[in-house]
């Protein structure tokens, strides 16, 4: 279900991940009642995007070079971020990734003004991303013979913990990331399509999520409660 490509900057991406819908739990999740017109139409959503959907994602293995009192150089590319710095505190060897739902899905034609038909898609290519991610945290463990590994992201957290910003110094470690999966990095450093995303695996011996560090309670995407102790920690 996967192809590595090599590249330069010894990318390795996959592009043929596997994915499926649950589809009772979002039909649930979604308030879509059943024997409706409307669960039709998302049971046809649902088909489309199984279609057409393409989640991909891409990766290097990569070494520290120094680290400082809240920095971290990897491959002569140096990131600010107390956090990232002492969670590498006692690592040699970090996985830079790029994931992403991709953009094939952004071709479905739904009816201008459905507000509720889009939500539903961005719903759909959050889970492909999800699925991206499951896949790429697998493949590394197998392939690397890790047994547990943790992921920061740029952004994610409080704006403290690392900035966005940084997302740029991670994406130009990537090599040609358009080219590989099909994602860009606008001018706001954001990146596209949405409900892609940047970061770093790394192995530890505690799971951990950005979430973690992060004060937002409403946050769909949270995968993690807030704790306390750890980001008293790292402040």
């Amino acid at each position: 279900y996967w192809i590595i490509i090599f590249k330069e900057f010894c990318m390795i991406s996959l592009t043929k991940i596997p994915f499926s819908f649950d589809m009772n739990r979002l039909k649930k999740y979604l308030r879509i009642d059943a024997d409706t017109e409307r669960e039709e139409e998302f049971e046809n959503i649902i088909s489309n995007v199984q279609e057409a959907g393409r989640p991909k994602a891409l990766y290097r293995e990569s070494f520290i070079d120094e680290k400082g009192n809240d920095t971290v150089t990897i491959e002569g590319i140096t990131f600010t971020s107390i956090a990232l710095r002492k969670h590498l505190d006692s690592i040699g060897r970090v996985f830079p990734y790029i994931a992403t739902c991709g953009a094939e899905v952004d071709d479905i034609k739904i009816e201008q003004g459905d507000f509720e038909v889009k939500y539903w898609i961005s719903v759909l290519k959050e889970n492909m991303l999800e699925s991206s991610m499951q896949f790429l945290r697998n493949h590394l463990a197998e392939k690397y013979r890790l047994s547990n590994l943790s992921s920061m992201n740029p952004g994610s957290g409080d704006a403290s913990v690392w900035p966005l910003e940084q997302q740029r110094y991670l994406y130009s470690m990537c090599g040609d990331v358009e080219g590989l999966i099909g994602v860009r990095l606008t001018s706001t450093t954001m990146l596209a399509p949405e409900m892609s995303l940047s970061g770093i695996y790394f192995p530890s011996e505690v799971d951990y999520q950005s979430c973690q560090l992060c004060h937002r309670e409403k946050c769909r995407s949270r995968m993690a409660p807030f704790n306390q102790e750890l980001w008293d920690r790292i402040k």
